[in-house]
């Protein structure tokens, strides 16, 4: 790797980042500690960096010379090796006479990176790495860096973001005044088409999100674990899309690949799983109530953005509804995320706040109406709940059941809530 490509980059990009216009996001950093950023591809984790580089320029705490930013998708330096990583010091000394804060961007696909990172660390340098894939969290990786880093999980726009972006800001007393029908109109864009703030200014939107989808799935799932069965994959991802909404057990997985004529092992069909999870395609939550050996092979899986999982679907609109839901609880909640279903099913229960959702497109019909109400209080007989709610499209009420409160609220409030 010649020094020159690297000088080259280096300017590059102290020039673009400064010329960059920015949606702030909400973001609480450690004044001087490092940071993993890692999440969906185009979820805004570079500009996340910029952002960062961006307030620490006019807080004038440091200078746009003395940032050091790559950007590892950049074809010019995509045959480095971690063995030459030190190169990017020495060019940037070179250059310039200060000690840089240092980003590295999508640096996932060098081998041995975090050793490098260890280093520049322990040289006490401030660096900042993002990241596309979730082994970037795993036990080895963060046994190497040492306790070095923090780990942040970066997603798409949020619902209150989205409004952010198309000025659209919500004052006191917002929901009584003409502000509202702006958010519903908003909603229903960000419903169907997610949170990519690139998407947002593009008027062909489902082209975009086909080719991020390919992007994700040939870079960041198929070549970079060698996967030789690409159409299992791909009919693996969509019959996920299709199951949205329903607990699948791993048999059921394999049958359902295998009966499009695709045969799967079952090894195989959870190594395609995980590689899908960890490219922050899918998420999957478990049943509060199996058995600890059960929680792993019996899951709900959902898709980390709307847009993308609206990409397979035809009349999308209740997996889209819980789909949304669902990210917007992953996101508060992490790994505490559960369903509940023994005798009654419930969407979403977090047992440590108290709290569980259910999730209707509509409960006009006295039959479902029953079902989301029965379940609930069914729930509350055996765990304490403070907060009880059913998300449906657009209609809000409060219940009283044997003494327990229901929020029923809209999901453009819900997510603003």
């Amino acid at each position: 790797m010649e020094k020159g490509i690297i000088k080259r980059l280096i300017a590059e990009k102290q020039e673009e980042i400064t010329s960059v216009k920015l949606v702030k996001r909400p973001i609480e950093l450690e004044p001087s500690a490092n940071y993993v950023l890692i999440g969906l591809r185009r979820a805004g984790k570079s500009y996340l960096m910029y952002q960062i580089i961006q307030d620490l320029i006019k807080s004038k705490k440091i200078t746009m010379e003395e940032v050091l930013y790559i950007n590892f998708e950049d074809e010019r330096i995509a045959s480095i090796k971690a063995k030459e990583l030190g190169l990017l010091l020495d060019a940037y000394k070179e250059m310039f006479d200060f000690k840089p804060l240092i980003f590295l961007d999508e640096i996932q696909n060098i081998d041995g990176w975090e050793k490098f990172a260890r280093r520049l660390a322990d040289a006490k340098y401030r660096v900042f790495v993002t990241g596309s894939n979730a082994k970037m969290l795993s036990k080895e990786i963060h046994t190497t860096l040492g306790g070095r880093f923090i780990a942040r999980e970066v997603f798409p726009f949020s619902f209150q973001e989205y409004l952010t972006y198309h000025n659209i800001s919500l004052k006191k007393n917002w929901e009584y005044t003409n502000t509202q029908t702006q958010v519903i109109r908003a909603f229903q864009e960000y419903f169907y088409h997610g949170g990519f703030a690139e998407l947002f200014a593009i008027n062909d939107k489902r082209s975009w999100i086909n080719s991020l989808y390919q992007k994700i799935l040939l870079g960041d799932i198929i070549s970079r674990n060698n996967i030789r069965n690409e159409n299992a994959i791909r009919v693996l991802a969509k019959k996920i899309a299709e199951s949205v909404m329903q607990p699948s057990s791993l048999t059921r997985m394999k049958n359902i690949v295998d009966s499009t004529g695709t045969t799967l092992a079952r090894n195989t069909l959870v190594e395609y799983l995980q590689f899908l999870t960890d490219a922050y395609l899918v998420f999957g939550i478990s049943n509060f109530s199996d058995k600890l050996s059960d929680k792993e092979t019996f899951k709900k899986r959902y898709f980390f953005d709307n847009g993308l999982l609206n990409n397979f679907l035809f009349d999308p609109e209740t997996k889209l509804l819980e789909n949304l839901v669902a990210i917007d609880l992953k996101k508060k909640y992490g790994d505490d995320l559960f369903y509940y279903k023994k005798n009654i099913e419930v969407d979403f229960f977090i047992p440590k706040a108290g709290r569980a959702i259910q999730v209707a497109y509509s409960i006009a019909d006295a039959t479902t109406f029953q079902r989301e109400i029965t379940a609930l209080v069914k729930l509350a007989e055996f765990h304490k709940l403070k907060q009880v709610e059913i998300v449906t499209f657009s209609e809000e009420t409060t219940l009283q059941e044997n003494g327990i409160t229901i929020q029923v609220i809209p999901a453009w409030k819900w997510l603003l809530s």
